[in-house]
Order: structure tokens, then sequence, then C-alpha cells
């Protein structure tokens, strides 16, 4: 295979340098609170009884946002375009399924604090303190510019390296088994998407007491956005299995971006879920966990119809 070699403009460059500024904040937090500083953590908080599952969890974290740097520079130097495919879409991905869903919903949840429609509870917030609420705002900010630079950067190296693949028409549809997969990611969107609009607009079933207590508009925006990913994710994978004459870019995108985000905040929170609630609050119910492996499922089934898309267009 044949690459072409980085030629970096202005703007990439720009690019650049803020998402390697935007990780500043988060990796000085992380690391101050792995030494044993208190900063941004308020007294009371359960973070201060600080076992061995947070004190991990804190190092994962941490080691997520500094492969940041490494992803960034992937795609902005020469070297960049000798990685293997996988070793590069594997965190590529994961980035845009963790970052999607904050870049939709924290800009909503900050205009509707600032309507004041958000009620006493942020984002993130318990009755016990958890973290002083400026964390919040300087972390999810990061996270935002992180996500736009990030996208700014994947796009052209994408272009430039795998173009072939997504530009153009779709062509010919993709057959069975394929297509019992991207029906299955198609159900599985339709369901979890219901269900996260039920808890968005107000319903309760299924969740625990401290989650209902803690609902507010904010927090129903983020159960929006998961359920826009859900069948964005579902609706993408059967779109690329009926193929056609539309642009093979926009569904391809539609079905990268779901099902990141639905395979990771489905994988994320489950995997929190068992071990100790850092907020202080009661474990997730079994059909929170539920749909958090729905959401798993769903995003699974709709990457592996686009990594087979993707696959079939090579072999053309």
């Amino acid at each position: 295979m044949t690459t072409q070699a980085v030629h970096m403009g202005a703007g990439s460059k720009a690019l650049r340098v803020v998402a390697l500024a935007a990780t500043v904040p988060y990796l000085v937090l992380k690391s101050a609170w792995l030494s044993g500083s208190r900063v941004g953590i308020p007294g009371g908080s359960p973070l201060l009884e600080q076992g061995t599952f947070l004190a991990v969890a804190n190092a994962v974290t941490l080691a997520m946002d500094a492969s940041l740097i490494v992803l960034v520079l992937v795609l902005t130097r020469p070297w960049g375009m000798r990685v293997p495919p996988w070793l590069l879409t594997l965190p590529a991905f994961v980035a845009t399924g963790l970052l999607t869903p904050i870049l939709v919903a924290f800009p909503a949840q900050l205009l509707i604090r600032a309507a004041g429609q958000g009620g006493p509870t942020a984002a993130g917030e318990v009755a016990r303190p958890f973290l002083d609420p400026w964390v919040f705002t300087v972390v999810y900010t990061g996270f935002s510019v992180q996500g736009l630079a990030l996208a700014g950067l994947f796009v052209p190296y994408a272009r430039r390296r795998w173009g072939r693949r997504w530009q153009g028409a779709q062509g010919r549809g993709l057959p069975s088994p394929t297509g019992v997969v991207a029906g299955a990611a198609a159900i599985g969107g339709l369901v979890i998407a219901g269900v996260h609009l039920y808890w968005a607009f107000g319903g309760t079933a299924g969740l625990g007491e401290d989650q209902v207590a803690a609902r507010t508009a904010v927090t129903g925006v983020v159960s929006g956005v998961h359920a826009m990913c859900a069948l964005a994710a579902g609706a993408g994978a059967v779109l690329l299995v009926r193929g056609g004459s539309r642009a093979a870019w926009w569904p391809s995108a539609l079905t990268w971006t779901g099902s990141a985000a639905a395979a990771c905040w489905g994988l994320w929170p489950w995997i929190a879920s068992l071990g100790p609630q850092l907020d202080g609050g009661e474990p997730a119910s079994a059909a929170v966990r539920s749909i958090y492996a729905g959401q798993m499922i769903t995003g699974t089934c709709a990457a592996a119809v686009l990594a087979r898309f993707l696959t079939s267009r090579r072999e053309g």
C-alpha cells in the first residue's frame, strides 16, 4: 500500500496545538489526585475514601487521555501514515465514541443551566458532594475541545489514507449474514433509544432511588444523546447493507460515530457499575446494566457491518 506524505497547513498545525493543550487540565488533575492532592474535591466527598478501585480508575483514565497525545502525533506526523490500520482505528474509534456524546450533550447542558432550567443538581453531582462544580466545567470543556480538534485532524488523514473506500456511491448491498447483523443493530438501536428517550422525558422505571432523585433536564439531555447515538448506529448499519446510489461517506460516518458512541458508552459505565460507586450512590440496577449491555451489543453489531462494508470496497 502506498501512502502520501502529510503536508500540514497552518490550520492543521493549529488544531494539533489545540488538541494537545486541551489534554493538560485533565492530565494535571488526574496526576494530582493520584499523588494524593485534594484539589477540586470538597470535604465529605466519597473520593476522599480512596481505595484500590478508584486509584486504578484514575490511572486508567489518565493513560487514556495521555494516549490522545500519541493519536494526535500519528495524525499529523509523516510516520503516522505507516502505522498499522488496526493500531490507529481502535483508539480513534474509542476516542470518537467517548467524546461524541460529550460534544453534543455538554453545550446543551450549559444552555439549559444558563436558562435556569437545570434544577439544583448539576451533571455529575449528587446529594453528597462529589467534585467542585468547576472541575466538571474545566474537564468537559477540555473534552469538547479535544473532540473538535481530533475530528478536524482525523477526517483529512482518513481521506488521504482510505478515501477510496468511503468516497463515491455505495454500490451493491451486503448479503447475509451481514444483513442479519445490521438487523440486530437496528432492532437494538430502536429498543435502546426507546428506553433512553423514556428516561429523558421523565420516566423512572428501572432506575434506582438515587438516580430518580437526581433526574433533571440536564441529566435528561444525556439520555437523549445516547438515544440519538443508538439510532444512528442502527440506521447507519441498515443503510450500508442496502447499498444504492447514495454517497457512501455519510452512512459510513453515521455508522462509525453511532456505533462508537453506543459501544463505548455501554462498555464504560458497565465496567464502572461492577466496582464501588465513586459518587457514593447505590449500585446500578439490573435494568440499567441491561441497557449498558444492549448499547454495547448494538454498537458492536453496527461496527461489524461498517468493517464488512469497508472491506468489500477494498475487495471490489
